[in-house]
């Protein structure tokens, strides 16, 4: 086991394992300290990996119950094994970290278990044993935002750890927070049984969204039977024997209420761990909102230290996280890489799912930015009504002068997928007629893309 290294990153979660991948490629020497017992953060032990695996079995269920009939196949006796389910997400997360151990085996990356702190300039402590290190990143990610009255015990009331691995199915569950987190969980729960019930201090859901989409979403999740209570905010919580007695009370002022759920999820979003680091040693001091200030070169105010991810400004993003460690490795070994923080995609894993990249309307209406508005709905897509998928549309707002990609917005069947040719065309600074001008296969839902591209111009071909 060595005690000096060319770089340590402190975190192996999406931001540090690839910065640590990415260094070993380089040439460079080396290690990773991370304080779980497995590698891949909080994004493929209790975050993005197991969630989708278990909404993609809700979703399968929701299939079997209600779209299956439409194409001849009818089911009957259709039961729930939630030991099975919950076994069947917990496989997918063991495959997916045993992976990145693996590659750091590969790479000869050496694994610091046990939670690092910084001890001085160029040290790190890591569970007693100290370091030396050229270089080091941060790359320690974020923990689940607490709310005021409302005591966490990951049992009734859970985050969305907790919320992963529920025992049973709750009879009602309340929500809090409209976001990415709390939409996803909520869906798994409502098509597994639950009653859903989804309180938001804002008077709309998914906040930063495109307005239009964050609506259409929400009509869509209301069909589908998850119930609203927006512009509302949850002050405190009396866990009792047999429920939990929610106080809610109306944002802008008003009398209190009471709500009951068996379960309450907590989903009010994140915050940066930096807890236990021993930034101080080195002089690091944190912004209002607890993130790590760095340069555009991710550089901390500590010489030889730099940090990325989550504990930095920006979307709490696993790519984005991602595409920092690679940079960041680069960017020691003297290379120049380059981050298009206006081309990383946004998804919400619902369905069907909502994808964007880029600019909101909201957006360039703020920036008085003039622009035009291309559109076109599933509804006139070939494959998606061979699929029985028509709900949603795709929207493409681009410049009204030089016609470049501002902003692509879709809500509808695998979003998440389709979101990455219009994060391309960005990246490349295409125009909407570029897109258009692409031949796409079909039948595809990809041909959405391109005739909402063509609608900029108002000659969409299917509508």
């Amino acid at each position: 086991m060595a005690d000096s290294f060319d770089l340590l990153v402190i975190g192996a979660g999406p931001g540090g394992y690839p910065a640590a991948i990415r260094a070993a490629q380089l040439g460079m020497k080396v290690a990773c300290a991370e304080m779980r017992e497995t590698l891949g953060g909080t994004c493929l032990n209790v975050g993005c990996i197991p969630s989708k695996a278990l909404l993609q079995s809700s979703e399968k269920l929701e299939s079997a119950r209600h779209a299956l009939a439409q194409h001849g196949i009818r089911l009957k006796g259709i039961e729930v094994d939630l030991a099975a389910m919950l076994a069947r997400k917990d496989k997918v997360v063991s495959d997916n970290v045993r992976g990145i151990e693996f590659l750091f085996k590969k790479h000869k990356i050496e694994w610091l278990k046990g939670k690092a702190r910084l001890a001085g300039p160029g040290k790190v402590e890591v569970a007693g044993r100290t370091v030396s290190a050229k270089n080091i990143v941060i790359a320690t990610g974020s923990d689940v935002m607490p709310l005021p009255g409302v005591d966490i015990d990951e049992k009734r009331i859970v985050s969305s750890t907790g919320g992963l691995a529920l025992d049973a199915v709750p009879k009602k569950m309340v929500v809090v927070g409209a976001g990415y987190i709390g939409l996803e969980l909520g869906s798994v729960w409502r098509r597994l049984g639950a009653e859903v019930t989804v309180v938001e201090f804002l008077d709309r859901v998914t906040p930063g969204m495109d307005a239009e989409l964050a609506k259409h979403l929400q009509r869509i999740l209301t069909r589908q039977g998850m119930k609203f209570q927006l512009g509302s905010k949850v002050t405190g919580a009396k866990n009792g024997k047999n429920a939990v007695t929610l106080v809610v009370e109306p944002a802008n002022g008003g009398d209190k209420s009471e709500l009951k759920a068996d379960v309450v999820l907590v989903a009010i979003g994140r915050r940066p761990y930096t807890e236990g680091l021993g930034l101080e040693s080195v002089g690091i001091q944190t912004d209002n909102r607890g993130r790590i200030p760095v340069d555009k070169q991710y550089r901390t105010a500590a010489e030889g230290i730099y940090a990325i991810g989550d504990v930095i400004a920006g979307p709490m993003l696993a790519h984005k996280a991602e595409e920092e460690g690679v940079a960041v490795a680069e960017i020691i070994a003297g290379q120049k890489p380059h981050i298009d923080y206006d081309a990383i995609p946004s998804v919400v894993y619902t369905w069907p799912e909502v994808a964007t990249v880029g600019k909101s309307e909201e957006d360039l209406k703020a920036d008085g930015r003039e622009y035009r508005v291309g559109k076109f709905p599933f509804s006139a897509n070939g494959r998606a009504r061979a699929n029985g998928d028509t709900e949603g549309f795709v929207k493409i707002l681009a410049d009204a002068r030089t016609d470049r990609v501002l902003g692509v917005h879709i809500i509808g069947p695998d979003a998440g997928t389709m979101i990455a040719e219009a994060a391309l065309a960005m990246e490349y600074g295409a125009s909407s007629e570029d897109i258009a001008r692409t031949c796409h296969a079909h039948p595809t839902l990809n041909e959405a893309v391109k005739e909402a591209a063509l609608a900029v111009a108002g000659r969409a071909l299917h509508i």
